[in-house]
This record gives C-alpha cells, structure tokens and sequence, in this order.
C-alpha cells in the first residue's frame, strides 16, 4: 500500500494543524509514478499525501522535498496549485520522505467518457483556452522573486533534457525492450537541432488537461504533479501540451488508452497556440520541435513506468501494461516524423 498507517498517522497528528486520528488512506487512481493519497481525519477533514514509488527507485527521481518547495513558492504567487500542510523527511516515519497538502475538489478529466459526464458541450472549448493561459501564467512567473532561482540551472534546458532523458531510458531499458535505436536516433536528431532559448522560467515538465483539477466553470482550480518540474525554456511545456492535445483522427495518442480531448467540443491545438500567444510575448514560431521533443520525451519516461511497473512498484494499481513497448515505439516514431516536418 506504501503508508506505513501507524506511523503516518502519529505525524499527522502532530504536524498537520486540526489532523485528528484516526485517518483513512486512499490510493488516487491515475498516478503511474510518484503514488498519491486521500487522507481522510475522523472529522471528515480531507488531505493528498504525495511519496515516491514504493520499488525501482532511480536515485535523483522522485524527490519529495523538491516538489514540496515547489508548490509551497507558487502558492502565494497566485498559480493555482494546493496550498501545502507538511513535509516529513524522517525516512523511519515510512521508509520515504513525503509531503501533505490539501486536497482540491473539482474535475480530474482522463477520459472522454468523463469529460462527456462533467462538462455539458458548450462548455468545453473554453476549457483548452483556459489551460493555454494559465501556462502562460505560470510562464511569467519571476522565479528569483518567489524564491525558486536556485532550483536549477536556467540556460541550456534542452540539452539537459535529453541527457537526463536519454540517460534515464538507458538505466530503465528491460531485456523484452527492442525499439530498432529509434529512441537514440531521434535523441541525436533533436540534439542536432536545438532552439535558442528565449527566456527561463518554471517548466512544469507535465503540463496537461489530466493533471489539472478544474471547477465546474471549466476554469483550472489547481496543476498536478509537479514531480519532474525544473527551470528551463517554457516553449517545452507548450510543446507538450499540444502532444497531450489529441484531435479526432489523430494516429498517436500521448497517452496509452487516455484521450479526453478526442470528446466534442474542445478546441484545436491551433487554438491553444493562439491563446498561448495572447498571453505571452514568445515567438512561437517553432513549437514543432519543441512538439518533438516531448513525444521523445514521453517514449523515455513511459519506458522508466514500465520498468517500474515490471519491478511490481504500482502499489496495487494493476493496470494493464502490455501495449507499452508497442507505444514507446510509436511515440518516437512520431517524434522522429514531428522533427522532419517541422524542417521541411
């Protein structure tokens, strides 16, 4: 289960302001990496508890203290993100650091099956302008005024990306894993090709419709796992977000079996670029690669999800992983096509 109940209980009574005992822990469905949690106190009280994987943990992945420092700097920033409540680093509490904050009521849309029960047609273009401006929002934010300027180096985010990316495939690859070296050939390809970075901000690194909880105005109520968040080029967060973007007779989804926006009514990714740019002063200009880059990016860390998922790290969310190689396959293939249309 990964919650030593115990144990976490008595910090939460101590450390969490109005925390009573005793406390009900719920595995959220939907994370396939860092696990999250419903915690409930005895008062109906309601917190999300975030830890690392339970198994296969890569030693610079999954730091809880760093995504704590993150929502907590934001916070009073004004980016919709859930206010934090605690951080416990004491590893004899359970095993891994982790952090508490509350939880945010509202849509979590994952398939279009929920979107078609949540949101009434005419609401639904409104929602993919909303995500595009808040981006930006969180784009502008001053990362030396709210105390996030050391968090990471600010130039040459894309070279460093694909070295961690590409570092991380290798270190997760499993002996059934055969991608014929599309994955290394489109990492030198993209390395070859690199942008001018034009500013450094807060790159949530996952920005997409799912990991964001909306009210019922379609309007984004708080941003999700902030677990690979760094500084670095921000056209990358936008490029990402159009791949998530899927539209009806799309022959790559991001996401194995997960395509909210394939649903009537949202906007096009063109649209999500136009409301990016009204609300930013960036040249847009090429966000193909940047498009690219994220469908490598992806094929990169779904290989790391399967490996952990082999080492038996889901903590009990069995979902079925059996088309990821296929998938890792054609998202690098896609990237691959992405980069050479973008040069065309």
């Amino acid at each position: 289960m990964g919650i030593d109940v115990e144990r976490v209980s008595a910090w939460l009574e101590e450390n969490v302001g109005g925390a009573t005992a005793p406390f009900t822990f719920e595995l959220v469905a939907g994370g396939r990496s860092n696990l999250s949690y419903r915690v409930t106190d005895t008062n109906g009280m309601a917190m999300a508890l975030r830890r690392p994987p339970v198994s296969h943990v890569l030693p610079t992945a999954h730091d809880m203290v760093r995504e704590h420092t993150i929502i907590s700097a934001l916070w009073p920033a004004g980016v919709p993100v859930p206010k934090t409540l605690g951080l416990c680093v004491d590893e004899s509490v359970n095993e891994r650091p982790f952090y508490v904050m509350e939880f945010v009521e509202g849509h979590i849309l994952r398939t279009a099956a929920v979107v078609e029960a949540s949101f009434p047609l005419e609401q639904r273009h409104q929602i993919g302008i909303n995500l595009a401006t808040t981006l930006a929002q969180l784009h502008a934010v001053d990362v030396d005024a709210v105390g996030l300027g050391t968090l990471a180096k600010k130039e040459g985010y894309i070279e460093r990306q694909l070295r961690r990316w590409r570092g991380q495939y290798e270190q997760m690859r499993t002996p059934d894993m055969t991608h014929g070296e599309v994955v290394e050939r489109v990492g030198d390809q993209l390395a070859a090709r690199i942008p001018f970075q034009q500013r450094s901000t807060v790159v949530h690194g996952d920005y997409r419709l799912d990991n964001t909880i909306l009210d019922d105005d379609g309007k984004v109520k708080a941003i999700l796992d902030w677990e690979i968040c760094t500084l670095g080029d921000p056209m990358a967060d936008l490029g990402l977000l159009l791949d998530y973007w899927s539209e009806p007779g799309d022959d790559t989804v991001a996401l194995v079996g997960q395509s909210p926006t394939s649903a009537e009514g949202f906007c096009t990714r063109s649209e999500i670029v136009d409301a990016y740019a009204s609300a930013s002063d960036l040249d847009l200009r090429q966000v193909s690669y940047y498009q690219a880059f994220g469908f490598w990016k992806l094929a990169c860390i779904l290989q790391g999800v399967y490996a952990r998922y082999q080492a038996g790290a889901g903590a009990g969310d069995q979902s079925s992983v059996d088309s990821y190689p296929s998938h890792i396959q054609q998202l690098a293939e896609t990237a691959e096509t992405t980069l050479a249309e973008a040069s065309a």
